[in-house]
């Protein structure tokens, strides 16, 4: 991607109060989703430039620019961003997972959908979009800049469904089937060959289990909520009657017994926070982290008797994903059968590392086991607001 000669002069055009705003500076991408919004009240100490497709409000102070990373000329407004917030930390939260419960960032969902377009979609947005950021801390750095920190999560789904037992940073990506999943871990690669590219900007790689917490929705939680969160005729009366979806299992003694983990996700935004404010021993830093909660893993069974799911034993993984597969089809379900790998799969990792790293502050930062990331998720009542990092 080549950047335009006339962006690289620096902007003269003030930016109103900032200029008397001591505070830093971070540009967050994907604000508007669920992270970010966790994410959003432990920033008091910055001053805040948000990126998204989506609107915010709420918060009077950040300033908001709607910009769509999946197409190639957003590396521009990036670079035009960056420069004239002088931004000193870039976190990319944007990402793409799911079109059919998407629809702020798939327009075209209630329309004759294509799923190629779909897939390639979510491929700019993942994969180049996070080129492109990266590409743009690059060239203000190489012109003057001084972005010290990215901060990208990336995902547990990297390693794939099944893993040896807690398996460490440097583990192979052996993601496959589910298109998330595999462009998470082109994403994490892009990530690992484009850090030395960013100058002196430290680089922080975050592998986050299972995101878990009140209002969150993924594969997982969505499956143990037992939600029927398609968008056909089928969804909607499931809906309405309040009727639950069955959780799938194949036979076999195993199957209860896969291992899961989840993190929190506002113990992520403390973590991120953290992560903002360290001082890294040399300049210059490149970090991956796996993140999980506190605690022990628990197993499947133990997963479904929290989430109260009823759950279904059919003979075989291939009528399990037939049955998924199905109730896609209806428009009962919004899990896509490409994830039925990861949920009747076991991939833990170790946080060794960032127990080491986080020293005294760890039970500051991750202050949830995976148990109780999973309980807050499958509750009814409204998570407290987050309180932010000491």
């Amino acid at each position: 991607m080549r950047i335009r000669p006339w962006l690289r002069r620096p902007s003269t055009h003030p930016r109103g109060s900032a200029l008397s705003d001591p505070r830093p500076t971070i540009l967050v991408t994907g604000i508007a989703g669920t992270l970010g919004l966790r994410l959003l009240p432990l920033l008091g100490d910055y001053r805040v430039a948000g990126v998204d497709l989506l609107p915010l409000a709420g918060w009077p102070g950040i300033v908001m620019h709607r910009l769509d990373l999946g197409h190639e000329s957003s590396c521009i407004r990036l670079v035009q961003l960056l420069r004239e917030s002088g931004a000193e930390a870039v976190v990319h939260l944007a990402a793409a997972s799911n079109p059919v419960r998407d629809p702020a960032r798939n327009p075209a969902r209630n329309a004759m959908r294509n799923p190629a377009t779909d897939l390639e979609r979510m491929w700019q947005t993942n994969v180049a979009g996070t080129a492109r950021v990266m590409e743009a801390i690059s060239e203000v750095n190489r012109h003057g800049g001084k972005i010290a920190k990215f901060i990208y999560p990336s995902s547990v789904a990297v390693y794939g469904p099944e893993t040896g037992p807690m398996v460490r940073e440097d583990a192979p990506l052996k993601a496959h089937t589910l298109t998330y999943a595999v462009q998470k871990a082109e994403a994490d690669a892009v990530v690992k060959f484009r850090a030395p590219s960013l100058g002196p900007c430290s680089t922080y790689l975050l592998r986050p289990q299972i995101f878990a917490g009140a209002g969150v929705e993924n594969h997982m939680v969505n499956a143990l909520r037992g939600q029927a969160l398609g968008n056909g005729a089928v969804g909607r009366k499931m809906r309405r009657r309040e009727k639950r979806l069955p959780l799938l299992l194949p036979m076999g003694t195993s199957y209860p017994q896969k291992l899961f983990q989840f993190v929190h996700v506002d113990d992520v935004a403390r973590l991120i926070v953290w992560l903002l404010r360290r001082s890294p021993a040399q300049q210059r830093e490149e970090l991956t982290l796996n993140v999980a909660g506190s605690g022990s893993p628990i197993s499947l069974a133990r997963c479904a008797e929290i989430g109260e799911a009823k759950l279904v034993r059919l003979p075989s993984r291939w009528l399990c994903a037939k049955v998924l597969a199905l109730l896609w089809k209806l428009g009962a379900s919004a899990v896509p059968p490409d994830a039925f790998p990861y949920l009747a799969g076991s991939y833990t990792m170790s946080t060794e590392r960032l127990r080491r790293l986080l020293g005294g502050d760890y039970e500051k930062v991750i202050r949830y086991s995976s148990e109780a990331a999973l309980r807050d998720s499958l509750t009814e009542t409204p998570v407290a607001q987050a309180a932010p990092v000491r």
